[in-house]
């Protein structure tokens, strides 16, 4: 063989070669034989506002692009933004520590309980607050190793050790017959009832700190939907508040008879970074995946947005962003007064303002006079979610028969977003209008009278001018974003 024939024999073999290895890549990634990185998705069977995106007819441009297997949006008020899967049991990991913290708030003091750590807490392993054996420390300081760099140290015997026998004995007084006997039993038990109480259907805790591998193994779970309820209502302390707001701290703890510091590291980084943010918990293990549930307080309003078993750490600080920005990007003040006539308006005190003109409104008196007629707070407005739907009106006018006063009530609106009332105002009158004299009720009663052999409109009709302007949708009028 020449070497020319022997190099082209090489180059048509290596180009065969690079063929064949292309098509085996391309099945492989088809047929899930490599691994590929999971990426954000919009599912039919999210819920949006109670709703799932297939019944609301969403493009996935205006849903949240999650990865989170589990998630759960919802505000301080209990407005439900998003879910998904929201109410299956799964693992939570670290996130524990957040009843952890409340049971522990619930039956101690900050200042006045003192934590002592054992040698089983000292080496539990895993995060740490680098705690050693014997350190000792008020609550408020152990709930700060808890917390900021997840300690399990921290919870598996500061707490639990330290209180649990305080709880066995302020629950028996209580005339619980069913407390363990063991201090660390005793408090499970607590994180157990406390879950009950609060409505937290699809819990079950086994441990102070979400461990789940070896000696930890144990049946355990919780809902994305519980651990908000969970979190807005430990969020409710203002000692765990300020505690979880924080990107570090250095904590002082009492180590052989002197003062140790200890510095610590919030494993939330978005504190400080993402406008809002104020805690509450990361969490991984191998059967949780990564997962946060995050607390973002904004112009008054707190978030909490839920992500369990996202893809990876960054991903789950990702996934909460994300479906923080998509609520508040689609929440709005909507103003209920929305018309294009306006009427100057002085009230009984003399103050003379523009107001928007919402209806003209019918004088029974009279058979073709109406008059101006206003919200009685014409800058009233109401926070909406875009995505629940566009705002309707319902106007109730009274029946006016005599003199008419400016700012005197004269009828009721009332507004909807998805067939549920959102506002309700009184209409009042813009202008003063005057009942008909004596000698004009006469002419009134004539002209009636023929009117009615004639089938001719006896009174004018009142006509509301107000609009409620689209929020969602291709014809929208409203921005969104607020």
């Amino acid at each position: 063989m020449s070497l020319t024939n022997c190099f082209s024999h090489i180059s048509n073999r290596t180009r065969v070669g690079a063929c064949i290895s292309a098509f085996l890549l391309c099945v492989s990634l088809t047929l899930g034989i490599f691994p590929s990185p999971a990426q954000a998705d919009v599912r039919q069977s999210d819920i949006i506002a109670g709703i799932s995106v297939e019944s609301r007819g969403l493009n996935a441009s205006s849903c949240p692009n999650v990865v989170a297997e589990y998630v759960y949006v919802v505000d301080d008020q209990g407005q439900v933004y998003f879910e998904r899967g929201a109410d299956t049991q799964a693992h939570i990991a670290s996130i524990t520590k957040v009843m952890t913290a409340l049971v522990a708030l619930e039956y101690g003091d900050p200042q006045s309980t003192t934590i002592t750590v054992s040698q089983t807490a000292a080496t539990i392993g895993e995060s740490s607050a680098m705690l050693q054996t014997g350190d000792s420390m008020n609550l408020e300081t152990a709930l700060k190793a808890l917390m900021i760099p997840s300690g399990n140290d921290a919870a598996q015997a500061i707490l639990t050790e330290s209180m649990g026998d305080s709880i066995k004995q302020q629950l028996q007084e209580q005339g619980d017959t069913n407390v363990p006997e063991s201090a660390y039993d005793a408090f499970v038990y607590a994180m157990n009832k406390k879950a009950q109480e609060l409505g937290m259907t699809n819990s079950l805790f086994a441990n102070p700190h979400g461990l789940d591998i070896d000696q930890h193994d144990a049946e355990m779970y919780c809902s994305a939907r519980d651990v908000a309820t969970m979190v807005s209502a430990v969020m409710k302390n203002e000692t765990f508040r300020s505690i979880v707001s924080m990107d570090g701290a250095t904590i002082q703890v009492t180590r052989n008879g002197a003062t140790a510091d200890i510095p610590l590291e919030s494993t939330d980084v978005l504190i400080g970074t993402y406008e809002g943010a104020c805690g509450v918990k990361t969490g991984y293990t191998e059967k949780a995946g990564q997962c946060f549930a995050g607390a973002v307080e904004r112009d008054g309003k707190t978030l909490y947005a839920v992500v369990l078993n996202s893809n990876s750490e960054q991903q789950r600080f990702t996934d909460a962003t994300t479906l923080d920005d998509w609520v508040f990007n689609n929440v709005i003040d909507y103003a209920l007064a929305h018309s294009p006539e306006t009427t100057s308006m002085t009230t009984s005190d003399g103050q003379t303002s523009e107001v928007p003109v919402v209806a003209h409104v019918s004088h029974s008196g009279w058979i073709d006079k109406t008059f101006k007629a206003t919200l009685s707070d014409p800058e009233m407005s109401v926070e909406v979610f875009a995505l629940e739907g566009n705002v309707s009106q319902e106007f109730d006018f009274d029946t006016i028969s005599g003199d008419v006063s400016v700012g005197q009530k004269v009828g009721t609106a009332k507004f909807y977003q998805h067939n549920e009332e959102i506002a309700s105002c009184d209409i009042v009158a813009a202008e003063s209008c005057s009942a008909p004299n004596f000698i004009e009720g006469i002419g009134i009663w004539w002209d009636r009278l023929m009117r009615g052999f004639s089938g001719e409109q006896t009174s004018a009709e009142s006509v509301v001018i107000n609009t409620t302007p689209l929020i969602y949708g291709s014809n929208a009028t409203l921005n969104q974003t607020t």
